[in-house]
């Protein structure tokens, strides 16, 4: 099994290492989480005008997809989350920004706010990193750090509009 000092490439041809690593974003050499959630944006942005019914049943199902997708390329790899699987970050930052205010600024808010999470890992957010393994804990971190940044989004919103 390869090791997070030196894991092995993703497969570009492989449709799920080409998801998992958001079509190249997770290959970044530096940051690849942050780099990642950047190249969330454009698909929320994508997605933003959908109804609210229609955007939670797309966010599940990448959710679901994403469960497969990040557990088969960590497996391939042989690293448990390899460094470069951003997919789960892509799903975690569209949870953030369910029903967010439109604008600029809460795109920022949002991405800030669901990297601070998803890299101090707080409770629930630490213990389920560490003890939930597979695609599932890949996927369930991020969607939890989004879970905490939607809620501060959402309060921030009521807030200031």
């Amino acid at each position: 099994m390869a090791d997070t000092v030196n894991p092995k490439r993703p497969h570009w041809q492989n449709p799920a290492h080409l998801l998992a690593f958001w079509f190249g974003a997770g290959a970044s050499p530096w940051a690849p989480g942050t780099v990642g959630t950047l190249a969330a944006i454009p698909l929320y942005l994508l997605v933003e005008p959908l109804s609210a019914g229609v955007y939670l049943l797309l966010v599940a199902g990448l959710f679901l997809a994403g469960i497969w997708i990040c557990g088969a390329t960590a497996r391939d790899l042989g690293v448990h989350d390899h460094p470069g699987i951003v997919f789960d970050e892509v799903v975690g930052y569209l949870v953030t920004m369910i029903q967010a205010p439109h604008g600029w600024a809460w795109v920022v808010a949002g991405f800030v706010l669901f990297r601070l999470f998803d890299i101090l890992k707080p409770w629930p957010i630490g213990p389920v990193d560490r003890r939930v393994g597979g695609g599932l804990g890949i996927m369930l971190d991020d969607v939890l750090a989004g879970g905490l940044a939607l809620v501060c989004v959402q309060v921030a919103g009521r807030i200031v509009m």
